[in-house]
């Protein structure tokens, strides 16, 4: 599977951008999954459902299955979190996975980046960063594009990764 990465800091737009490029990358018939990191504790199920009541009971997986989607629901319980290559390898094939986040891991990545959000370029400093998608015209080392222009954002990567 071909991967690639949108980093940046928080409020830098990363979330939008993958948005707009998997409506964009599927748009032109490839398919596309996601993988997001969290810094944070993250649950994605609710207080008094079965599947919460499973995990609550000490279930290590719980798989929800309905006609819609299928959702694993894996507690650590103190273990390590797993690897970007562990979590990888349990997504069914595609053409593309995008990655949010993940910015110390060796994937190629563009960087989202906002001059609002106060922060600084993690581009000069990472050689994973290929490109900065940015709302405010910069002079660095790398391909520069429009936060915004998502068709030019995916010609990139799609070139990138050889789709």
């Amino acid at each position: 599977m071909r991967v690639y990465g949108v980093t940046g800091w928080k409020n830098a737009g990363k979330t939008g951008l993958v948005e707009r490029l998997v409506t964009e990358i599927t748009g032109r018939g490839f398919s596309v999954s996601t993988v997001k990191h969290a810094h944070h504790s993250v649950d994605v199920d609710q207080p008094g459902t079965d599947s919460f009541r499973h995990r609550a009971a000490g279930a290590s997986e719980v798989l929800l299955a309905s006609a819609q989607r299928i959702a694993v629901m894996q507690e650590l319980r103190g273990a390590a979190e797993p690897s970007l290559t562990a979590l990888l390898a349990r997504l069914s094939p595609v053409d593309l996975v995008l990655i949010e986040g993940f910015k110390r891991e060796a994937h190629p990545k563009v960087e989202a980046f906002r001059a609002e959000a106060g922060n600084a370029l993690i581009a000069p400093d990472n050689d994973t960063i290929r490109a900065v998608a940015s709302d405010t015209p910069l002079q660095i080392d790398h391909p520069v594009f429009d936060l915004n222009d998502t068709g030019a954002i995916a010609d990139f990567i799609l070139s990138e990764v050889g789709l």
